[in-house]
């Protein structure tokens, strides 16, 4: 029998974690004073969906996510920024093994790691992707938009760093480590 990418546990991830993502997105965000553009509290939930249920979690977590705030806010979804953070959720994702949760370790290493993937990943969605998918989708001015997406790479790297960096280490510390429970007779 072939196993399914959509468990029970990544649907549920999904439909909590876009619930999730877009009341922090609505209710959580800082102004920068550049348009359009906020401090996003939801990027460091996104980034723990992401690293503890994996790349198929964190895209749709993303995806939906930002596209319900999208059409509850604007009344319309843009495109190009739900695709970033599709993104964001998909690449960090795809190095949730390397973070060892299931070991209950979220040591130096572990966090260098996750923050070296997730500043590489913000800086390729809100710097290339978000910009030239404006661009090209919506004819946006190219200075625009490229200011947008350096000042959104910077906010949601810094946050992600903090916020998801502390999230990350006390969800470490509920998983049971290895080798500390022993057999008693």
């Amino acid at each position: 029998m072939k196993k399914s990418i959509f468990s029970t546990r990544t649907v549920v991830a999904i439909g909590i974690g876009t619930a999730v993502f877009l009341i922090l997105a609505k209710f959580a965000a800082v102004p920068t004073g550049i348009p359009n553009t906020t401090i996003q509290t939801s990027y460091a939930f996104l980034a723990l969906i992401s690293a503890i249920f994996g790349p198929i979690s964190g895209l749709f977590v993303g995806l939906f996510g930002h596209a319900l705030n999208d059409l509850t806010s604007y009344g319309s979804i843009w495109w190009s920024w739900v695709i970033s953070s599709a993104f964001v959720g998909l690449g960090i994702g795809l190095y949730f093994k390397k973070f060892s949760f299931e070991d209950g370790e979220f040591g130096k290493k572990h966090i260098i790691l996750f923050n070296i993937v997730q500043i590489v990943v913000q800086v390729i969605a809100w710097a290339l992707i978000a910009p030239l998918l404006d661009i090209l989708i919506y004819a946006e001015p190219a200075n625009k938009v490229f200011t947008q997406g350096i000042v959104a790479a910077a906010s949601n790297i810094i946050t992600v760093a903090i916020l998801g960096t502390l999230l990350l280490t006390a969800y470490a510390k509920t998983r049971t480590k290895k080798g500390s429970l022993s057999y008693e007779e």
